[in-house]
C-alpha cells in the first residue's frame, strides 16, 4: 500500500456523475518540493496523519505525484462572467482536482491544487503560482475561517524550487492544496447550459442537489429549491463578509460557489477605515467588486445561475417559459430579504442590541465613513467603552451613543461579553499581510507565522499581539491587491 493510500481514500463522484465537465490531467514536475506550511488541524480534520503528509511522500502527494493507482486528477471547466464580461471557456487553467475524500464528520471534501502547472484551460498563461500568493490564500481562508464565515481552507502550501516569470520579476514557486466542500460555481452551470446539453445540465443540478442540498431533492420542483439553496447561502455568505468588513475583490461568476463558501482569495483584503467605495484591487478600476457593492453584485451573479437553471425550471414546471421566468424571479428576489436579515442580526450583535435596528446602523456607518473610523477597531472600543476617543469630532458620536444606551440591556458586563464574542480583536491587517508574504518570499516566514497564529483565534485578546489589533501607521499608502496570476 502506498503512503497515498494510507492518507486519503480518494474518489471521484464529480466525473462519474457529470461526464465532459472536466478532463484527466497530471501535475507537471516539481524539481524540489519543500513544504512551507502544513494545516495539521485541517490534515487531522480529513482523517490523515499530518506527520505522514511532512515525509517526502507526503509532500509528493501535496503537490500531485505519487497517487495511488486508479486516481486521475481532472482540470474542470466552467465558464463565467469576469468583471461583468461573459467568458463562455475558463475552467481550471492551472489547478487540478486531486480527488474527493470523506472526512472524519463524513463529508465529502475535494482536494485541489492551485499551481500545478497548465492544463487544457490555461488560455496562454504558465499555470504556475508564486509563493506569496499561496501563502496569502492560506492566511486568508484561514482567517475566515476562524471568524465562523464558510469558506475553502488550504492544507498546505509546497515551494517547488524554481522561479516563476511575473511582470515584476521571477518569484518563487509554490503549489497550494485547496480543501472545499466542492468547487461547484456559478461559472459551472453556465458552461452547461451553453453546451445546449439538457442531460448535461440536469447531471450537474443532481449532482450539486446530492452534495450541497440534499432537501431539494424529494420536492417537486427539485430544480427551483437548488436555485433557492443557493440563493440563501450566498445571502448568508456575504453577509457575513459584510459583518467583518472582508473585501473579496473578484466577485466573478466563477469565483461562486453553489456551496455557499468563500473561494479564491487572490485581491482580498479587510477594511481599514469604513468606506462602502473601499476597492483594494489593482484591477478593478471602476470600483465593480468594492466592498458595498458585494450584496447587489452576489445578486447579479445568481441571476446568472438563475438563467443557466431556467430549462431545467421550465421543464419540471411544464407551465411556459414565462412561468419558469417568474418562478425564478420571486426566488431570486428573495435575496434581498434574506442578506438584510442576516445583516441586521449580524449588526445588532455587534452593537449589543437585543433586536435589529436598522436606522441605528446606517447612521453609525455614516459617522465612521464621514471621520474614517477604523472599522475592526471601533467594535472593541464600544464594547470597552473607548470608542469615542477614535472619532476627531466625538459629539456626533456622542448623540449616537445616548440613542444605543436607550437601547441596551441592562446587565452591561453581559453586553460587552457577548460583543467581544462577535466582533474580532485581530483580523489580517493589510500592512501586516504585505509585511508577512514579503519576508516569507525571501525565506523567512516568522512573521507569517505570527499573524498566522493571531487571526486563528480572533476574538481573544492576547499579550504580545498590540500590534495585530492596530491600524496601519500614519502615511503608510493606500493599499493595493493583486490577483496574483
Amino acid at each position: 500500500m502506498t503512503v497515498a493510500q494510507t492518507l486519503f481514500e480518494f474518489d471521484d463522484s464529480y466525473a462519474r456523475d457529470v461526464p465532459g465537465l472536466s478532463v484527466p490531467w497530471s501535475a507537471a514536475p516539481v524539481p524540489e518540493p519543500r513544504l512551507v506550511v502544513l494545516n495539521e488541524e485541517l490534515a487531522v480534520e480529513l482523517g490523515a496523519d499530518p506527520a505522514a503528509l511532512r515525509a517526502p511522500a507526503g509532500v509528493s502527494l501535496l503537490v500531485g505525484h505519487g497517487l495511488p493507482d486508479g486516481v486521475t486528477p481532472t482540470a474542470q471547466a466552467y465558464a463565467g462572467h469576469q468583471f461583468g464580461g461573459y467568458v463562455p471557456r475558463l475552467g481550471d487553467g492551472r489547478a487540478l482536482l486531486l480527488g474527493e475524500v470523506l472526512d472524519t464528520a463524513g463529508r465529502r471534501r475535494d482536494l485541489h491544487l492551485k499551481g500545478s502547472g497548465r492544463t487544457p484551460f490555461a488560455r496562454g498563461g504558465d499555470g504556475k503560482a508564486a509563493l506569496g500568493p499561496m501563502l496569502r490564500e492560506y492566511l486568508m481562508g484561514e482567517a475566515n475561517h476562524h471568524l465562523g464565515i464558510p469558506t475553502t481552507r488550504a492544507l498546505s502550501v509546497v515551494a517547488t524550487g524554481e522561479q516563476v516569470p511575473r511582470e515584476w520579476g521571477p518569484l518563487p514557486g509554490a503549489v497550494l492544496c485547496r480543501v472545499a466542500a466542492s468547487h461547484l460555481r456559478v461559472g459551472t452551470f453556465q458552461y452547461a447550459a451553453a453546451s445546449g446539453d439538457l442531460d448535461v445540465l440536469r447531471a450537474l443540478a443532481d449532482h450539486a442537489i446530492a452534495r450541497h442540498h440534499p432537501a431539494a431533492a424529494a420536492a417537486p420542483d427539485r430544480y427551483l429549491q437548488l436555485y433557492r439553496g443557493v440563493v440563501d447561502t450566498q445571502a448568508e455568505l456575504v453577509a457575513r463578509w459584510m459583518l467583518v468588513g472582508f473585501v473579496h475583490g473578484v466577485m466573478n461568476t466563477d469565483n461562486t460557489t453553489i456551496s455557499g463558501e468563500t473561494i479564491d482569495y487572490g485581491p482580498c483584503a479587510f477594511l481599514d477605515a469604513f468606506d462602502p467605495a473601499t476597492a483594494f484591487s489593482s484591477i478593478d478600476h471602476a470600483g465593480r467588486y468594492a466592498y458595498g457593492n458585494q450584496p447587489g453584485i452576489a445578486q447579479w451573479n445568481l441571476a446568472r445561475l438563475g438563467e443557466a437553471l431556467l430549462p431545467l425550471i421550465d421543464e419540471e414546471a411544464g407551465d411556459g417559459a414565462d412561468a419558469a421566468v417568474e418562478a425564478a424571479t420571486a426566488v431570486l428576489t428573495g435575496f434581498a430579504e434574506s442578506y438584510h436579515r442576516h445583516w441586521a442580526q449580524g449588526s445588532a450583535a455587534k452593537l449589543g442590541l437585543t433586536a435589529p435596528n436598522p436606522e441605528l446602523v446606517d447612521d453609525l456607518l455614516e459617522l465612521m465613513r464621514a471621520q474614517r473610523v477604523d472599522f475592526t477597531a471601533f467594535f472593541r472600543a464600544l464594547s470597552a467603552g473607548t470608542a469615542r476617543s477614535l472619532f476627531t469630532e466625538p459629539e456626533p458620536f456622542d448623540a449616537w451613543a445616548a440613542r444605543r444606551e436607550a437601547l441596551l440591556p441592562a446587565d452591561r458586563a453581559a453586553v460587552a461579553a457577548a460583543m467581544d464574542r462577535v466582533n474580532p480583536v485581530y483580523i489580517p491587517r493589510n500592512h501586516l499581510v504585505e509585511e508577512a508574504l514579503t519576508e516569507a518570499t525571501a525565506g523567512d516566514p516568522t512573521s507569517f507565522h505570527r499573524l498566522l497564529d493571531a487571526v486563528s483565534r480572533p476574538y481573544e485578546e492576547r499579550p504580545g499581539l498590540q500590534r495585530y489589533a492596530e491600524p496601519a501607521p500614519a502615511g503608510c499608502p493606500p493599499h493595493v491587491t493583486y490577483c496574483g496570476t
